[in-house]
């Protein structure tokens, strides 16, 4: 990790009894106090609606998620406030429980505020707030937000336009934990620090890009999320799209957070607008997974029996700039698909003449494979002469694995909170770009394609076959 010193500061954690403060943030953060990222002077304060929580059931709350290793963290750091109603009054009491726990700890008044809630109690919140006046404090105020980011163009305008109304545009940190991933940031390394790759990094090289975020699980206990969102708002305006402008984007001006993010907008500004014949969506059936039958979408509990939510996505897009014209990205995710993959696939040209064609068998195009999760790293597949008498070619790899080269990896939360507190924002995402990621949908969202069913455990419906040039996806 970076090795910018983390001034001291209160984290404040709205919606800090909930899911994600539990697997991610508490986490996350313990695993910073531990190797010494974080300073001395520090304080984590709880925020949520609970009034049975106070300081002592949160601290045992958190010991039963981080352990006992973490005692001494917990007891010494961590603070607890009810929000009440979320009234105005409630605010003002919060800012003046964060000024008590400010004079009592020696901080500045450095504060983060990390929204780990549901999207519809994120615009109150940033109201709330503001109107307390806690947009602005003595040192520097963050404030974190996590995906989704509006539910279209209209909602992400919007939501941008209130949060902008309190804080400003270099305090608000829209986190996608995709980027936190370390082989999602090697990807610029790859590409700029390796001028093999980089130079054929365009469409006199590359046939194909494609990327996919697979999952073998179903929808779980998020029923009531996915019903409204399904796989366009959850994946695919994200995630995926994030690691298309990674991918595709030019060489920045400089490693700085605004000039990589230029570079990313200019990317969702160049792709073609989709049409219909660009995108399958499709919806899991039942099916067999391990040997175990699991259930279809429409039967999973609190999911309507004539449900329409896509839980598949492929699509076909088309970047008109001078590097990528004419060299189709697709991209495509799914749940109950045959195992938890998340890929990108560069297909290289093949020689203009081949002047092996009487060796007789196909000669395979060379491809870069870069595997995000799991066993993170990347291949090179090239052509070999085999060692067979006569002129017989077989595909061989070069092999990369982070964990064989580099040993484990930090959690994503841990690198992008580590960012936070630094106030690095290179991996959080700027308003005109989220802007423009829904402005790239809105014609599915408007009008969806239809649904097709597929099978548990396969990779998706028929129709998504078809979409690809020679009608078969690579690197699965």
């Amino acid at each position: 990790m970076r090795t910018e010193p983390v001034v001291p500061h209160v984290f404040v954690i709205f919606g800090a009894t909930g899911d994600l403060t539990a697997r991610k943030l508490l986490p996350a953060l313990y695993d910073l106090a531990d190797k010494g990222f974080l300073p001395r002077r520090h304080a984590i304060l709880g925020v949520s609606r609970s009034r049975e929580m106070d300081d002592a059931r949160f601290r045992a709350w958190a010991r039963g998620i981080l352990g006992d290793r973490a005692r001494s963290w917990c007891d010494t750091c961590l603070h607890f406030r009810s929000i009440g109603a979320g009234a105005p009054d409630d605010y003002r009491r919060l800012g003046a429980e964060i000024d008590t726990l400010e004079r009592a700890g020696d901080l500045p008044g450095n504060r983060v505020y990390y929204l780990a809630l549901p999207p519809a109690a994120v615009p109150s919140t940033v109201v709330g707030l503001g109107e307390a006046g806690l947009s602005r404090s003595r040192g520097w105020t963050r404030l974190v937000v996590e995906k989704p980011f509006g539910w279209d163009l209209d909602s992400a305008r919007q939501l941008n336009a209130l949060v902008h109304r309190y804080f400003e545009e270099p305090q608000v940190y829209r986190i996608d934990h995709y980027l936190g991933k370390e082989t999602v940031q090697n990807l610029l390394v790859l590409r700029f620090a390796n001028p093999v790759f980089e130079s054929v990094w365009n469409r006199d090289r590359v046939e194909s890009v494609e990327i996919t975020v697979a999952e073998d699980e179903g929808i779980g206990r998020r029923v009531a999320f996915y019903e409204q969102a399904g796989a366009l708002r959850d994946v695919v305006q994200n995630h995926l799209t994030q690691l298309l402008t990674l991918v595709a984007m030019e060489v920045p001006v400089a490693f700085e957070a605004d000039a990589i993010r230029d570079e990313k907008v200019k990317v969702l500004r160049a792709v073609a607008p989709l049409r219909p014949r660009d995108a399958v969506f499709g919806q899991y059936a039942a099916g067999e997974v391990g040997g175990r039958a699991v259930p279809g979408y429409r039967q999973e509990e609190g999911v309507a029996s004539d449900s329409r939510t896509e839980t598949f996505v492929a699509l076909r897009l088309s970047i008109e700039n001078w590097r990528w014209q004419g060299v189709p990205f697709y991209l495509r995710t799914g749940k109950r698909l045959p195992r938890k993959l998340s890929r990108i696939v560069v297909r290289f040209r093949r020689a203009p003449v081949t002047l092996f064609q009487s060796s007789g068998g196909e000669i395979h195009a060379n491809q870069l494979v870069i595997t995000l999760q799991p066993d993170e790293g990347f291949d090179l597949y090239f052509e070999v002469k085999s060692p067979l008498p006569g002129l017989t070619l077989q595909t061989e790899r070069l092999r990369f694995r982070y964990s064989e080269a580099l040993g484990a990896l930090p959690d994503a939360y841990e690198t992008l909170l580590y960012d936070v507190l630094t106030g690095d924002a290179t991996l959080f995402v700027r308003d005109d770009e989220i802007e423009h990621a829904w402005r790239l949908y809105a014609p599915l969202i408007e009008n969806p394609p239809p649904v097709h069913l597929y099978p548990a455990s396969t990779w998706g419906p028929d129709a998504a076959e078809g979409l690809p040039q020679g009608g078969w996806w690579h690197g699965v």
